[in-house]
């Protein structure tokens, strides 16, 4: 039987973060439902897609997941261009990685245009499956969050799945809304 969509929409999603934080693992989760342990650091810039359906509009999902190299961070606001959305991840075992998100969210904004300076980006908190190594509390993340005034803020886990939907789930709700669809 065909299925008989009311629209279909494609969504271009940027995630963005320090190296090692799970910006691929996460994606690759999302993706297959499975943890890969052994994933190599991303050059440059990766590009991955799925397919999903909310409220009878299929939606091709456009998701690029850009290593966090210093040395590729000038590619980054013309990959920006375009998006419907945004990840920034940091690592809860790793302070530093949520200070630099503050440089993440300025370098992904350089390339938005006035009309895209609106769309949602979510603050990811990753390896929450780390608890006893974990230096960033709840509290903490949320009042940066506020501070940069971000959409929403999630904890998950790519190793055991936790939070892993949700995470997409939330940004792709936040994009339809956004676009006047729900």
């Amino acid at each position: 039987m065909i299925k008989i969509f009311k629209e279909e929409k494609a969504y271009k999603i940027c995630i963005f973060g320090d190296t090692g934080v799970g910006k691929t693992t996460l994606t690759q989760r999302y993706l297959t439902n499975i943890f890969h342990l052994n994933i190599k650091n991303t050059m440059g810039a990766q590009l991955f897609v799925k397919f999903v359906e909310v409220k009878n509009i299929r939606i091709t999902l456009q998701i690029w997941d850009f290593g966090g190299e210093d040395m590729f961070r000038f590619l980054l606001p013309a990959y920006s261009y375009g998006s419907s959305g945004g990840i920034f991840m940091f690592d809860l075992t790793n302070n530093s990685t949520l200070e630099k998100i503050e440089d993440w969210l300025a370098t992904f904004k350089e390339g938005l245009t006035k009309d895209e300076s609106e769309i949602p980006i979510i603050m990811v908190g990753g390896k929450l499956d780390l608890q006893d190594k974990r230096t960033i509390s709840t509290k903490y993340a949320i009042k940066f969050l506020k501070l940069h005034n971000l959409d929403s803020y999630i904890e998950c886990s790519a190793k055991t799945g936790q939070n892993v939907e949700l995470v997409f789930e939330k940004l792709i709700q936040k994009i339809l809304k956004n676009s006047g669809l729900i």
